[in-house]
């Protein structure tokens, strides 16, 4: 079957709002959980969070005979390769896109951009996206912030009909349980007012997002080489978000 190379980013202004995770755990979970075939572009220049993440594993599969093991298994038992994970300025992502094409199909390429739309080619990038994903929390800046942004993205690139965009949706993201409900449903209001699509499923605040291959070989959740726990992934609501984000994407 023809892969349909969409190109997908988590993408906001703000930093901390969970993108370059959420980047990772998605990457992950649908290449080795769900079968498909994904990549990476990694332009959250200087940093580049995710290249340097696939650099550690590597280094921990490596040097730990535990991961190793755990990653001889796991990739016999798939037949597949771990997902490509290249660095790119952001004006250059859809030339490095278009050459990680030229030498095979995926189903999903991911872009990991920087957290300010102010960056050279950001804006562009974007126009190239076909589904954006922007996640919020309860936090009055970061969801200020965040609405300025898919608001500015929404009304001059995709209602414009200038990019191939076919959606931007939000996720609520670093849910506090113990917050009240009042304050998301006022919160959704504004969304609501402002006619940006917001996800069902919901993240909430756990540390176990923030948990990477662990010399202790405790079970992990974030990594660019495994996908997360089951037992962690019992209710992280990740599994329940992709399916969500698969619905949209019809892949």
């Amino acid at each position: 079957m023809e892969k349909k190379n969409l190109c997908i980013a988590f993408s906001t202004q703000k930093g901390g709002a969970g993108k370059t995770t959420l980047t990772v755990l998605a990457a992950s979970y649908l290449h080795y959980v769900k079968g498909y075939d994904v990549a990476v572009v990694d332009c959250d220049y200087p940093q580049y969070s995710i290249a340097e993440m696939r650099e550690r594993d590597l280094r921990m599969a490596t040097d730990d005979d535990y991961y190793k093991s755990l990653a001889y298994q796991q990739f016999t038992r798939l037949q597949k390769k771990m997902y490509p994970v290249v660095k790119s300025l952001p004006e250059k992502a859809p030339e490095t896109a278009k050459a990680l094409m030229s030498k095979g199909n995926y189903d999903i390429i991911f872009f990991d951009l920087p957290g300010t739309v102010n960056k050279e080619g950001v804006i562009y990038t974007l126009s190239l996206m076909d589904y954006i994903f922007s996640p919020i929390s309860a936090d009055r800046v970061v969801l200020e912030s965040t609405l300025r942004f898919a608001s500015r993205l929404n009304d001059n690139i995709i209602t414009t009909g200038k990019s191939r965009v076919k959606g931007l949706y939000l996720i609520w993201n670093l849910v506090d349980g113990r917050e009240k409900t009042e304050l998301y449903e006022v919160y959704e209001q504004v969304i609501a007012e402002l006619h940006l699509p917001l996800l069902k499923t919901f993240l909430p605040d756990s540390k176990r997002f923030r948990r990477e291959l662990p010399t202790s070989h405790k079970a992990l959740f974030r990594s660019t080489m495994f996908p997360a726990n089951n037992a962690l992934l019992k209710g992280s609501n990740l599994d329940t978000l992709m399916e969500e984000i698969l619905e949209i994407i019809k892949i």
